[in-house]
């Protein structure tokens, strides 16, 4: 929901950093890596309970994820980097509740299901959706130049990141954010089952 307002404001000095980096021979492909990398390390930070640095390296995936998309556009897209792109944001998105669930697992195991269960049904209708968008050729910028066709809903990739952040400040409040992140989450997921089941109906071919 708020990615949009958020894109206009770290889109511009991201893009410009991104350019530099692009001529002097900086991949893409080597800075989604090492975004990949600080993300995975901040979910075993929170797992060993050192939040401090959790914090620093889960801030330092989500600045390199995007410095990635602004080496991308300033030199060459390709398939493959839009692929691995949401690939990690995926693996890492899972990766945070997992480790709380490891943290504490009496606590935080059950709420980290459920929130793991809504990211796996909003990512499958996000992804589903993406799929349909292609196949009849549909296209957005709403959420800047992307691999694939990305629907506007309830919670983004800046609503994910404040709630993380609110986790790893505040451990003690992880079942209470978790499921509320996870209420919201289904709520978006049903919204674009909503928008899908409305934009890619075929009045022609009936419901089957």
């Amino acid at each position: 929901m708020l990615d949009g307002w958020i894109r206009r404001i770290v889109d511009p000095p991201l893009d410009r950093i991104g350019q530099r980096l692009a001529r002097r021979g900086v991949s893409a492909d080597l800075v989604a890596g090492l975004g990949f990398a600080a993300g995975l390390a901040a979910a075993f930070m929170i797992v060993l309970q050192v939040d401090g640095l959790a914090l620093f390296l889960f801030a330092l995936n989500r600045i390199l994820n995007g410095l990635d998309g602004a080496i991308a556009r300033a030199s060459r897209r390709t398939d493959r980097g839009g692929f691995i792109d949401i690939v990690c944001d995926f693996a890492i998105y899972g990766a945070v509740p997992l480790a709380f669930a490891l943290r504490e697992p009496e606590t935080f195991a059950v709420p980290a299901a459920v929130l793991l269960l809504s990211f796996y049904i909003n990512g499958t209708s996000f992804l589903a959706f993406s799929a349909v968008a292609a196949k009849r050729g549909l296209e957005s910028s709403l959420r800047g130049v992307k691999s694939i066709y990305f629907t506007v809903g309830l919670m983004e990739g800046t609503e994910t990141i404040l709630f993380f952040v609110l986790m790893i400040l505040k451990p003690q409040w992880f079942p209470v954010l978790a499921y509320a992140f996870a209420s919201l989450t289904f709520m978006s997921a049903l919204a674009r089952i909503v928008l899908a089941w409305r934009a890619f109906s075929d009045e022609e071919d009936g419901i089957s």
